[in-house]
């Protein structure tokens, strides 16, 4: 399944997506499970499933605005240097364990909504094209070879970042919090959807440019090995999301360096998951 969440008429909800159409579960499912993450709670992905086969589309993907598919997780994770390309780019020692931060929910926005750009801070606003997964069934110590049963699905996702706030100090926090400059979507493909995810590929466009490209089979630190290393030291929980990492070409480390600016349209696409698409806008 593509499931997505989105506003209609003023009301937030969520469907499964088909081609262009979205099929919401009835009333009753909704009651039961009034989000994604309550979905993913109740490990109901097979519930849902059923509740929508063979049921009419409720109205088009043109009608709504797309929210972020899991819009109140627990926790977001990001990996940083993690693509050999990235790690050549910025200079840095090749590392013994994943780098983690972290995101805060209200820094995020969906496909088809603005990148937002403090202009008045800063004007070196950066794109990193990633691939998002997004936990479904929650816990600690996680062994790798159990790793992908936790799985819910995955996204594309942009970690845009404010790099001279990033670079304040060592911590990465400030560069990466900023509200709205992060974007996630535009649906959680279902992992069964997926033969392989080390098989897609994941690029970047900037105002139709590719600046990006690098199979996730790239990644140095592999899913099953970050979601090991998490869970080892806490607990994850349906609904969680971990950025997994950005490859080489980042606007930064451009010569000259090719920061995002107000208009700019940048796209992340990932075969087999989907296209996010969004234009930034300098607030």
């Amino acid at each position: 399944m593509k499931l997505v969440a989105y506003e209609y008429k003023g009301i937030a909800t969520y469907g499964v997506l088909s081609g262009t159409q979205i099929i919401e579960p009835d009333a009753s499912v909704l009651a039961r499970y009034p989000d994604i993450r309550a979905v993913l709670d109740a490990q109901a992905l097979p519930e849902l499933a059923a509740a929508v086969a063979g049921q009419p589309a409720t109205r088009q993907l043109a009608e709504v605005r797309l929210l972020p598919p899991v819009g109140n997780p627990r926790k977001i994770f990001c990996v940083g240097l993690n693509y050999k390309s990235h790690v050549a780019e910025t200079k840095r020692p090749d590392a013994a364990h994943p780098a983690i931060f972290v995101r805060f929910a209200d820094s995020l926005s969906a496909d088809g909504a603005p990148m937002r750009f403090p202009g008045a801070k800063s004007q070196m606003f950066d794109y990193e094209g990633e691939l998002a997964v997004v936990i479904g069934k929650g816990g600690t110590d996680i062994a790798e070879a159990d790793a992908f049963a936790h799985i819910a699905g995955y996204a594309c996702f942009n970690d845009g970042t404010v790099r001279d706030w990033q670079r304040h100090t060592h911590q990465w926090t400030p560069g990466k919090n900023f509200a709205g400059t992060g974007v996630f979507g535009p649906a959680l493909v279902t992992a069964d959807e997926v033969a392989d995810i080390t098989q897609s590929q994941l690029t970047t466009r900037l105002n139709g440019e590719i600046v990006q490209q690098a199979p996730i089979s790239d990644l140095i630190f592999t899913l099953p090995v970050i979601i090991a290393y998490l869970s080892s030291f806490t607990t994850l929980s349906p609904g969680d999301i971990i950025a997994t990492g950005t490859p080489g070409g980042v606007g930064d480390r451009r010569d000259p360096p090719a920061y995002m600016k107000d208009g700019d349209i940048v796209e992340v696409d990932i075969s087999g998951i989907g296209q996010l698409r969004n234009a930034v806008q300098v607030v």
